[in-house]
């Protein structure tokens, strides 16, 4: 049985992040069970590049023509393999995209103003170096690299080496933890388990929340 839901004056901000494959979107979809709202950066990102996005203009002004696909949505597998190749590629598209996201993740967290919790999902929130400062508590889901890789190429049939290449570009483990807030370590647990792990850091978070305001 899920506890009732924190309760104060103003949201209680969490920063979700954790690296590929770490199973953060599952801890998200619990903690959404719990009553919390979640802000999926990954999905304001697809409709920031999808047809008729916000941020087709500049992106097509940056890299050309060839990156759009003929929907009018960014090519996202091309523009993957551009940034995993060429830092300076990643730097640009960070740009141009990373304002954006910020905006339209405040506009939905505005939306939900009277939210008990609301959970910033952030894949990169420590890479970007913006949203540390823009929430109250950092969730950090963690694995060992193996798992990741496993769990990866199970789910999307990457190869290990694609895989490899992606944790390479992304924060490491301990780059991560120390900005950790919260840790939920996602390895070798049921899911069962991990369910129980969400349900213990919610109890936390709701007797912080129920202290003097």
């Amino acid at each position: 049985m899920h506890t009732s839901a924190p309760s104060s004056r103003a949201p209680l901000r969490i920063g979700l992040t954790g690296g590929i494959g770490s199973g953060k979107s599952s801890v998200a979809t619990l903690l959404a069970s719990h009553g919390a709202v979640i802000v999926d950066t990954d999905a304001i990102s697809r409709r920031l590049t999808g047809p008729g996005g916000l941020a087709i203009p500049a992106l097509r002004e940056a890299f050309g023509d060839q990156v759009i696909a003929n929907n009018g949505a960014l090519d996202r597998d091309r523009m993957r393999q551009r940034v995993f190749t060429n830092p300076d590629d990643r730097r640009q598209i960070e740009a141009i995209l990373h304002p954006l996201i910020s905006s339209e993740a405040e506009r939905e967290a505005t939306s939900h103003a009277l939210a008990p919790v609301i959970v910033f999902d952030v894949p990169l929130l420590v890479e970007s170096g913006r949203w540390i400062g823009r929430v109250d508590r950092v969730l950090v889901v963690d694995c060992s690299e193996q798992t990741q890789i496993e769990r990866v190429m199970k789910r999307s049939g990457w190869s290990e080496d694609m895989v490899r290449s992606v944790i390479a570009a992304q924060a490491t483990r301990d780059q991560r933890r120390a900005v950790a807030d919260d840790l939920i370590v996602n390895d070798g647990i049921s899911p069962a388990e991990l369910d129980g792990r969400v349900a213990a850091l919610w109890r936390t978070w709701s007797a912080r929340e129920a202290g003097p305001l």
